[in-house]
């Protein structure tokens, strides 16, 4: 579906479903930073009414996930723990490449649509995978939702990538090095962990 290199052991649910308070708190903070990347790409390139427009609303359904999963947390009893290092996604932001402002944002774009692919697809393992069937639904619907923004954050970089910049070509390398990269995890309960 995402054309990652190195799809998700299913054994991965088991380990996030023994610690559902923690999986949901480190979802949530993973919302939050989704929202937060929307809103500084939208400073970076306000100029372009259509892609602001659409980060806007990204920004908005990214908040919309980060309460809904607060809402079941609080609904189990649970605290939204302290907001959680992402280890993966500060190796993935190492691999962007400097540039001028443009090639900049396009980077971005890529890195963005980079952890929504591999949320999302963590997100379908988790649905299919554990036995808590309200929140098997709950992540069936949410990858929905999230897919739609890893195909934007793609186009985006599409339209803003300057002539001779090969998108499809440097997303080829981002999948690359995301296996390598997502190689080293998956023993966690957390959502890239």
């Amino acid at each position: 579906m995402f054309r990652l290199k190195l799809p998700t052991d299913p054994r991965w649910a088991n380990i996030a479903e023994g610690n559902l308070e923690e999986i949901l708190t480190d979802h949530a903070w993973c919302e939050q930073k989704a929202a937060s990347n929307a809103i500084m790409l939208i400073t970076m390139l306000p100029e372009f009414t259509e892609i602001t427009t659409e980060l806007i609303k990204i920004a908005k359904e990214e908040l919309d996930h980060f309460e809904q999963v607060h809402e079941i947390i609080k609904a189990r009893g649970w605290v939204l723990g302290r907001e959680r290092k992402d280890s993966y996604v500060n190796d993935l932001f190492k691999f962007m490449k400097p540039g001028n402002r443009k090639h900049i944002i396009v980077e971005r774009m890529l890195f963005a649509a980079m952890i929504e692919a591999r949320s999302c697809e963590r997100f379908k393992v988790l649905s299919d995978n554990i036995k808590d069937q309200d929140l098997a639904t709950f992540y069936r619907e949410l990858m929905i939702s999230e897919a739609n923004h890893y195909t934007a954050f793609l186009q985006f970089a599409h339209d803003l990538a300057e002539k001779g910049y090969d998108v499809k070509k440097r997303w080829e390398e981002w999948l690359e090095h995301e296996a390598k990269v997502i190689a080293s995890y998956g023993n966690s309960e957390a959502i890239h962990g």
